[in-house]
């Protein structure tokens, strides 16, 4: 029986540039960054989890995408219709402070919502999330 979620791929346009983002600019830590051949399997996640890994994967043709698949995903991801998830985060107006600091690229600043106050930032591929504190 299926127990749970152990990671997620966020397709990114280059690794390296996404390594630099995930980690220099949100805090990520590296999980995995392996090479097999001429593939990288890199994994990165919040420090305060450990059971979950992102895959920062390249879109590129290979089993699962074909030359043209790679070139329709490229396309999406760099117009930024994509989201990888919700990020949560305990005060988002500091988050958002912080990470703006650190050139993240934000749509907006933090506002009011129904389920609390939600900032949506960008990464360097175009890929966005949620930045989301929960009502107390």
């Amino acid at each position: 029986m299926l127990q749970k979620l152990s990671h997620v791929t966020v397709w990114v346009l280059d690794q390296d540039r996404a390594f630099d983002f995930y980690i220099g600019k949100l805090g990520f830590e590296v999980r995995t960054d392996q090479r097999l051949g001429g593939f990288r399997w890199l994994t990165v996640g919040p420090k305060g989890q450990k059971d979950v890994e992102m895959v920062l994967l390249p879109v590129a043709p290979g089993p699962m995408l074909d030359e043209a698949g790679a070139a329709a995903l490229r396309d999406l991801v760099g117009k930024g219709v994509l989201c990888v998830g919700v990020l949560e985060t305990d005060d988002c107006r500091a988050t958002y402070d912080e990470l703006k600091g650190r050139g993240v690229t934000f749509h907006a600043p933090p506002q009011e919502r129904p389920y609390g106050i939600e900032a949506v930032l960008r990464d360097d591929s175009g890929n966005y999330f949620s930045v989301v504190e929960r009502p107390r």
